[in-house]
């Protein structure tokens, strides 16, 4: 149920919605987008999306998987995976930096990579940093992954963090007053990472309060979240 204007906040679960229409593509991330869409024709049968936290690479993953009929798998679970089963099809493997160091997963990834890429198949890889940043141990691994092509999403302009905090809210069923976002726009970094703290923090709030989120509310969050002077919005791109 979401809870509509004049209604008292209920303890409700988030629902994260992961569909293209959930999608918003502004300057910061259409590159990356085109380049997802494009899945058919990555040179070397391969495509590592990187970008910060929060910037919706598991929801493109997730609408790349609909569109090429792929199954996600996250890089710590590949040690105890049925390689070669996952290996059938095309295979989105998230948070690949994590695994840096660890020998036995970077040789399942190894794996991995080889038996998609030999049976004709796509591999997809998100972190949030290119894979020249990894610190991966093996070699073998390392050269495969900076032969992909890369696709960054840049952290939000003004228009997608107001799309990204539209979400953040309806994934919570929290209907704002009207003035919240664009004041939260106008006033906090631009950062994905900071519009979920943000979200949560006046999800909590309203909660404990039982009121609906007001600007005044924000106001208040926006201070403990950011902290007066440390409200960089970055550049836009």
């Amino acid at each position: 149920m979401i809870r509509e204007t004049g209604q008292l906040p209920l303890p409700l679960p988030t629902r994260t919605a992961l569909g293209w229409q959930d999608y918003f593509v502004s300057p910061s991330n259409a590159l990356a987008v085109a380049q997802v869409e494009n899945w058919r024709n990555w040179p070397t049968r391969k495509l590592i999306l990187a970008g910060p936290r929060g910037a919706g690479k598991t929801h493109l993953a997730h609408i790349w998987a609909q569109m090429a009929g792929a199954r996600i798998v996250d890089a710590d679970a590949l040690r105890g995976a049925d390689i070669p089963a996952l290996a059938e099809g095309p295979v989105c493997v998230e948070n690949v930096e994590k695994i840096a160091g660890s020998r036995a997963d970077e040789e399942a990834l190894f794996h991995l990579h080889n038996l998609v890429l030999a049976s004709g198949g796509v591999l997809m890889i998100t972190a949030t940093r290119p894979p020249a940043l990894w610190n991966l141990s093996l070699p073998d691994l390392a050269s495969r992954m900076m032969g992909a092509q890369l696709a960054h999403i840049s952290e939000p302009d003004d228009t997608l963090l107001a799309a990204l905090l539209a979400k953040l809210f309806a994934d919570r069923q929290i209907v704002p007053a009207p003035e919240v976002i664009a004041y939260l726009v106008r006033h906090m970094p631009r950062s994905y990472a900071t519009a979920a703290r943000i979200v949560a923090a006046l999800d909590a709030a309203a909660l404990a309060h039982q009121r609906r989120v007001s600007r005044p509310m924000a106001a208040r969050v926006l201070a403990q979240v950011v902290p007066p002077g440390a409200e960089d919005r970055g550049t836009p791109r």
